[in-house]
């Protein structure tokens, strides 16, 4: 064998390995294609539903019940919102349930963090029943707690305030189970050890080094939390007697009656409803994004 033959049969078997071969550019692009296709299809069925929420909230209650439907957005979305804010307090209710919401969403970031960090990285006597305690709340319903927490709203004079939609949310069994995975992976006992040594307490530690190496789990929790307590329905119907403090669900509820049913202007408060939580999710997940891409590259 020449020379010359040599390294055409050394490298040839190489590039085959690598997939270097002729043919493997375009079966590389094909994948390519169907991998962005099924992204793409998966974007437009997310994105559908707001966007039938669109037309719905601009289109009269004809236009949304006719044959065939309409598949483009109208021009009576101005209608229906004058219409909104002639039958509800619109401001008032956008106001309180961004109170309620925000407030609950750092409550439930901040206690349920400390004690996360607590349940992964300190070792304290009953550890292991208490958090059985703790998980155990996941085996009741949550609608089982509606009459003791009224009860209990009752008796603290808390009944028709904002502080009845607040405060029994303020720690959940979940963010706690989720904050305290998110600390056994992420965080090194070394930094623990480091920070003790150093003479830093408990809550220096969790303030200097739970809180910044936990950023992604918090992030996903407050999104999660905050659109929980944005939707809630229920809770607020039974607790809220005072008109000034309703929510936004409870004060769109009130607008679907036996003697009225726009659905136009229906749709219109939903439309309303949901650019907030729109705008939480794209300002919280370039955190929560972040941290997953860190943790891949760390991986």
């Amino acid at each position: 064998m020449s020379l010359r033959e040599r390294p055409a049969t050394a490298v040839e078997p190489g590039l085959h390995k690598a997939g270097r071969g002729p043919g493997s550019a375009p079966r590389q692009l094909l994948s390519s294609a169907v991998t962005h296709l099924c992204i793409l299809i998966g974007v437009l069925l997310s994105l559908y539903p707001f966007y039938w929420l669109l037309v719905m909230a601009t289109s009269t209650t004809g236009e949304i019940f006719s044959y065939p439907p309409k598949l483009l957005p109208g021009d009576n979305f101005g209608t229906n919102f004058s219409n909104l804010l002639a039958n509800v307090d619109l401001l008032s209710s956008l106001v309180n349930t961004i109170i309620v919401a925000g407030a609950s969403a750092l409550l439930v970031v901040l206690l349920d963090s400390l004690a996360a960090f607590a349940f992964a990285k300190y070792d304290f006597p009953g550890k292991g029943p208490l958090f059985l305690v703790v998980m155990a709340t996941f085996l009741f319903p949550a609608n089982l707690s509606l009459v003791p927490s009224f009860w209990l709203m009752s008796e603290l004079g808390w009944v028709g305030g904002l502080q009845a939609l607040i405060v029994p949310g303020a720690a959940n069994a979940f963010g706690i189970f989720l904050l305290r995975q998110f600390a056994m992976s992420s965080i090194p006992d070394e930094l623990i050890e480091s920070a003790r040594i150093d003479g830093a307490g408990f809550f220096r530690t969790w303030w200097s080094i739970g809180l910044p190496m936990l950023r992604g789990g918090l992030a996903f929790l407050g999104i999660f939390t905050f659109i929980t307590v944005w939707n809630d329905y229920v809770w607020p119907l039974i607790v809220l007697n005072n008109p000034a403090r309703q929510t936004l669900q409870t004060s769109l509820a009130s607008l679907n009656t036996a003697y009225s049913n726009d659905i136009g202007l229906i749709m219109a408060g939903a439309f309303v409803s949901v650019l907030p939580l729109i705008g939480v999710f794209l300002i919280g997940s370039r955190h929560f994004i972040a941290n997953i891409a860190a943790g891949a590259l760390k991986g």
